[in-house]
């Protein structure tokens, strides 16, 4: 089994272990209405919008901003897709873009995370695409800095 493999059997069996625990434990609500009761984002991929839910995030002061879980154990596990997030100046009605989506043989719930920030004299243009980020990187119009956070955040729907 290959160390990436390995770390995502360790992730999800962490996260099935805590989720029986707080079901066991009343803590936490299973079914539908569960579902509407929590907060969608979207963001961009390939140029479509995509739906997701943010569970869990490695990093402390992230999970207690965002009241969502502080998993630092998701934290270790490498070769992950990203999610590119823009930091400073930005073109109007940018969100953060997934590097890839369910159907992608990529694609995996959990996220590394990259802050994009625009060079000084660069003009910000929507940010649809990882493939147009990592160009625009190459010309120096942007620079990526990976955070070395993970996110736990499962695309719930493809497209609008």
């Amino acid at each position: 089994m290959t160390r990436k493999a390995v770390g995502l059997a360790v992730a999800l069996a962490i996260a099935a272990t805590a989720t029986g625990a707080l079901a066991s434990s009343g803590r936490l609500m299973l079914g539908p209405a569960s579902r509407s009761e929590q907060t969608t984002y979207k963001a961009y991929y390939d140029g479509h919008k995509d739906t997701y839910l943010v569970t869990d995030v490695s990093n402390k002061a992230q999970a207690t901003a965002m009241h969502i879980n502080f998993a630092p154990a998701i934290g270790h596990v490498k070769g992950l897709p990203p999610q590119y997030f823009v930091q400073g100046k930005a073109a109007a009605g940018q969100l953060s873009v997934f590097g890839s989506e369910p159907g992608e043989s990529d694609y995996n719930p959990l996220w590394e995370e990259f802050f994009v920030q625009w060079k000084a004299g660069s003009k910000p243009v929507l940010l649809v695409k990882d493939d147009q980020i990592t160009e625009l990187a190459k010309q120096g119009k942007l620079t990526l800095r990976d955070a070395h956070i993970v996110l736990n955040a499962p695309i719930t729907k493809v497209g609008r």
